[in-house]
């Protein structure tokens, strides 16, 4: 069974990685269940924005991309304090050993001030977000909802659901018709892309 791993911390915006987790685990839709690993700073509780309480599996110290199939970064408040960087040098190991990684809203800024979206195209809430970083990859930014530059894919708060559709995509999972009903169904609620999603 493939392994995702899902960074996890204070503050973590909950609802940006629902639908990615919710398909990769279940394997619904793309008929391929993952194994979904929480990974933390500590072992120590944290607390997403929406209040749940999420005890992570293991700690970023135990995971190296040899053993992992994807990195999943929601956005939160520490990144837009300027922290995550454990998580950020995490990303670039990942990214350098040709694993995917997938951040959406305020952890695109982490990856920013890494340096990982300077040569690979990119998007987030906003370009001026990521410019405020200082950051020297602004002239790879793309307006869009998601965007896919090899193993690295990006998205912004307000596209959870083609964030998703984004990473299935890039790891081949379900073929684009699926993947587009997926679309149809949970962003434009378009009741005859159901049928292909369970036919």
């Amino acid at each position: 069974m493939r392994t995702t791993y899902v960074a996890v911390y204070e503050t973590l915006a909950d609802w940006e990685i629902g639908h990615l987790t919710v398909e990769l685990r279940t394997g619904r839709f793309t008929e391929v269940p993952w194994q979904v690993v929480t990974v933390g700073e500590t072992l120590e509780p944290v607390v997403t924005m929406g209040g749940m309480r999420v005890v992570p599996d293991v700690t970023v110290a135990d995971v190296t991309p040899e053993v992992g199939d994807l990195l999943v970064l929601a956005g939160s408040g520490q990144w837009d304090m300027g922290g995550g960087e454990a998580f950020a040098k995490l990303a670039g190991q990942f990214l350098d050993a040709g694993v995917p990684v997938a951040a959406i809203c305020g952890a695109t800024a982490g990856l920013a001030r890494a340096g990982l979206l300077d040569e690979r195209k990119h998007t987030s809430a906003a370009k001026e977000y990521l410019q405020a970083t200082g950051y020297q990859g602004s002239e790879r930014y793309v307006e869009a909802r998601a965007v896919v530059d090899r193993d690295l894919i990006t998205a912004g708060p307000d596209s959870p659901v083609q964030f998703a559709r984004a990473v299935m995509e890039r790891l081949e999972l379900a073929d684009e018709r699926k993947r587009e009903a997926y679309e149809g169904v949970f962003h434009r609620a378009d009741p005859a892309a159901y049928a292909t999603l369970v036919g």
